[in-house]
């Protein structure tokens, strides 16, 4: 019963992650602004934080907050949050759901070769696991190569009467062009690039300040500033500033609180009953779940070329995990766990959204785990 719970959970943030993918384009394809979007989705997040943060503080006083470690997580706020999801948002409205839902795969590939440059990990390339994980990082560049430059023929959708699409925006929702396309793809990988790094960079922050709630309501609170005045600087015509219809002001609201606060803490519960490398593992079912349902709802065709990309894709999130988790069991047997890089492998584990971040507590729990388990990320 209790693994038909965790299977049952792990299916359910899939499901909402292929709903931020959807909710998102179907957004943009209603008209609305991508920096107007982010700053109400930043805004949401805070908003709901926000009652926590002061009930939390009420119970136990915060840590202490001087100015450099003020403005240490309001840079990691700009970069990792209001920066990054500004470059996805642009991507998408170039691009299609499913491509999104793609690219999201290389999230733990892009973590685990920012921690080797960081000399978290260890890349051992006359080793089998060390083949695996370059092979892994190999493939994963040539998806996103396929994804950008190869269409391919197209497979319609059946479905002709879309639930999410407005007639006047159906004709430009299909209509970008390949470099249009190219642009988008290029844009959301380098989001997600910019958000393995915040991911990586969590670790170290929460060292400095141990609060997982306040820490993440800081960097909600920043990044709605930040991204208002994103927004003013690139959207300065103010009709553009309201919501355009139903879908994006439910899309706002979906990935404000569903997405940045509730799914985070179900990836978190899933990560303490299996580990990181069993929910990095189900990835993928937000690439089915997100193709199937764009197609019913927004009438996304699916190329030749998105296929063989998100196939190369999910074969380099499963080579690496395969290798890290083969070089675990030969350190767990050898006795040398190897801790400095957990917290960073946990983190990679976690789909990232709205500046969530791991207490230190749980960070320490889950490095024994895994450590006994042999499967970190």
């Amino acid at each position: 019963m209790g693994n038909g719970k965790v299977y049952a959970t792990v299916v359910l943030i899939r499901l909402i992650y292929a709903g931020m993918h959807i909710l998102t384009k179907a957004s943009f394809n209603e008209g609305t602004s991508t920096t107007v979007f982010v700053f109400y989705r930043h805004a949401v997040a805070a908003i709901f934080l926000l009652p926590f943060a002061f009930i939390e503080i009420r119970k136990k006083p915060a840590p202490p907050l001087n100015f450099k470690l003020t403005a240490k997580i309001f840079a990691h706020a700009f970069y990792g949050m209001a920066g990054t999801i500004n470059l996805y948002c642009i991507g998408l409205k170039y691009a299609s759901a499913t491509s999104s839902s793609a690219i999201f795969n290389i999230v733990p590939v892009v973590a685990f070769i920012l921690a080797v440059m960081f000399r978290m990990e260890t890349l051992k390339l006359r080793s089998v696991h060390g083949l695996a994980k370059a092979s892994g990082i190999l493939l994963c560049v040539g998806g996103v190569i396929v994804l950008a430059l190869y269409e391919g023929p197209e497979l319609k959708s059946m479905n002709h009467h879309q639930l999410l699409q407005h007639h006047a925006s159906a004709a430009a929702a299909h209509a970008h062009s390949k470099k249009e396309w190219a642009l988008g793809i290029f844009l959301m990988t380098t989001s997600v690039v910019i958000w393995s790094f915040w991911t990586v960079k969590q670790g170290p922050l929460l060292l400095e300040y141990p609060s997982k709630l306040l820490n993440t309501t800081l960097q909600c609170v920043f990044a709605s500033i930040q991204s208002f005045v994103i927004a003013l600087v690139l959207e300065r015509d103010f009709s553009r500033w309201k919501l355009a219809g139903a879908v994006s002001l439910a899309s706002v609201l979906f990935t404000g609180i569903v997405v940045a606060a509730i799914s985070y803490y179900l990836q978190i519960w899933v990560i303490e009953k299996k580990g990181p490398v069993f929910l990095s593992m189900s990835m993928p079912l937000s690439l089915v779940f997100t193709m199937a349902i764009a197609s019913f709802l927004l009438g996304e065709d699916v190329s030749l070329g998105s296929i063989i990309g998100s196939v190369l894709l999910v074969a380099g999130l499963y080579n690496v995990l395969w290798g890290k988790s083969r070089e675990e069991k030969q350190a767990a047997g050898g006795g040398a766990g190897g801790e400095d890089g957990d917290m960073e492998r946990n983190a990679a584990a976690v789909q990232p959204a709205d500046g969530e971040t791991e207490t230190e507590e749980e960070e320490k729990e889950g490095d024994r785990r895994d450590v006994d388990a042999a499967a970190k990320v």
